[in-house]
């Protein structure tokens, strides 16, 4: 029998209904479910299948703004994250308040709640949600929260509220099954959900249960699995949803591995500060923000995502007031692409006469049908331009600057019209004696504890002490 399938965690679900009557089979699992702006869809896959009374307690959707006022509170944006933890909140607490004397000791109480802004009519503004839940892990104990982030990419409005019912029964699902698996419970989050229909873009855990719980590895997973092509978090460390991080902004975004953080990477955002954004062209924007974007290709050791080098240079480069972004976009073009998402206001990224080589390449642009006239075609589009710092010869000592490179023979006249057209632009360098190391050369000094620490800010020689084995006290 299906119900009989159910009963075990570690049954093979093949369809939501199965996962739904799981839940609902569960006698220790009982809570409220609130959802505002594509239906309840949530709760309908409770109530679809057997045996919902033993999981819902209550369901609600406030859709009024003053209804919705009254029960969670004022609020200048109701599709946001300070909403949907309201509402969570609120729930629980009610929940918690009105059955822990009858039902306290046998139940593992839960609120889920969700605000969404889905597809209307004659709609093609962006359509997205925050889903949480707050819920115990087991009976009368301190409860804890899951957040996350969503966009709904489908462009039917029922096909919106589909996915968006099967991932917060995901997440139900998740919550109570897969928390102690971070892998597994990103990758259950669009289980039955075909690919390409929603992008999960931010994911936190809160509270006391998770208080060992870094979120900054919960953002990365989302990213080494495909969830969303960025994620993004600020200097004190807290995770955020990118565009609300990058809304009306123009970015200074200066790429690297970052291991380890140096001097120059500092005198690249300061020297490239003073020429971006241009005067008068970011009037009614906020101010510029430097963001320190690592791809994910560059965290991996021996093909794995190497975890604590990841956090070291996180901390390192937040602790010299960086954002930071990590993403799954080898090529410039793509990074651009996925800024765009963010921000309308210019952008400009840093880069060095090293990497201004590498876009010549053809393998950056071998599978794009327009070739490299794509690449750079998709990379210039919007308001973005390349800032570019100098680099000294070793062997003949020559000063190579953006307005002196020589760019491939046959692509010579293509860079001359991004030069002469301010799509590349030089930037200088405060002292050329930073140029004499790279970071390799650097880490190779540590390694043999050669003097180092010149070339490296303070707050970031922790992280060359934690790389290099001999160095550590």
């Amino acid at each position: 029998m299906a119900s009989e399938k159910v009963m075990s965690e570690s049954a093979v679900l093949t369809s939501p209904e199965e996962k739904a009557l799981k839940l609902n089979l569960d006698p220790s699992i009982y809570g409220t479910f609130a959802e505002i702006g594509a239906g309840q869809e949530v709760a309908n896959w409770f109530f679809r299948t057997s045996a919902s009374a033993g999981t819902v307690a209550k369901s609600i959707s406030a859709y009024d703004m003053t209804i919705s006022d009254a029960l969670y509170g004022q609020t200048k944006r109701y599709v946001s994250q300070e909403r949907v933890l309201d509402m969570v909140n609120y729930e629980y607490e009610l929940l918690e308040e009105r059955l822990r004397e009858t039902r306290a000791k046998e139940s593992r109480f839960f609120a889920f709640a969700n605000t969404v802004r889905a597809r209307g009519y004659n709609d093609t503004a962006e359509c997205h949600g925050w889903l949480a839940i707050r819920y115990q892990a087991q009976p009368e104990r301190v409860s804890g929260t899951i957040l996350l982030h969503v966009r709904l990419l489908d462009d039917e409005n029922v096909d919106q509220m589909e996915a968006l019912g099967i991932l917060g029964l995901n997440l139900i699902d998740a919550a109570y099954y897969q928390a102690r698996d971070l892998g597994g419970f990103i990758s259950s989050l669009t289980e039955f959900i075909g690919p390409g229909r929603v992008e999960i873009d931010m994911l936190k855990f809160l509270g006391e249960p998770f208080a060992m719980v870094d979120n900054r590895i919960c953002a990365l997973e989302l990213v080494r699995q495909g969830m969303t092509p960025a994620t993004v978090f600020m200097p004190d460390g807290e995770v955020v949803q990118a565009a609300e991080a990058f809304y009306k902004t123009p970015l200074l975004v200066l790429r690297g591995s970052f291991l380890p953080v140096t001097n120059v990477h500092l005198d690249m955002l300061s020297q490239a500060a003073t020429v971006f954004p241009p005067p008068g062209v970011c009037e009614g924007a906020r101010p510029c923000r430097e963001v320190c974007e690592v791809s994910l290709s560059n965290l991996l050791r021996d093909g794995q995502v190497d975890l604590l080098s990841f956090l070291d240079r996180a901390d390192a480069l937040q602790a010299l007031g960086k954002v930071v972004m990590v993403s799954n976009c080898p090529e410039f073009h793509r990074v651009a692409k996925t800024l765009r998402l963010y921000t309308r206001e210019p952008i400009g990224m840093v880069l060095s006469i090293g990497l201004l080589n590498e876009l010549f390449k053809k393998k950056w642009s071998e599978n794009l049908e327009g070739g490299i006239l794509e690449s750079f075609g998709r990379l210039f589009k919007n308001r973005l331009s390349l800032l570019v710092y100098p680099w000294r010869s070793r062997v003949d000592g020559e000063y190579v600057t953006a307005d002196n490179f020589r760019a491939p023979e046959d692509l010579e006249h293509l860079y001359q019209h991004f030069l002469k057209n301010g799509m590349i632009s030089d930037i200088g360098c405060g002292d050329e004696k930073l140029l004499e190391k790279t970071g390799r050369e650097i880490l190779t000094l540590a390694e043999e504890c050669g003097e180092w620490e010149e070339w490296v800010p303070e707050e970031a020689r922790a992280l060359v002490h934690s790389y290099c084995e001999h160095c550590k006290s």
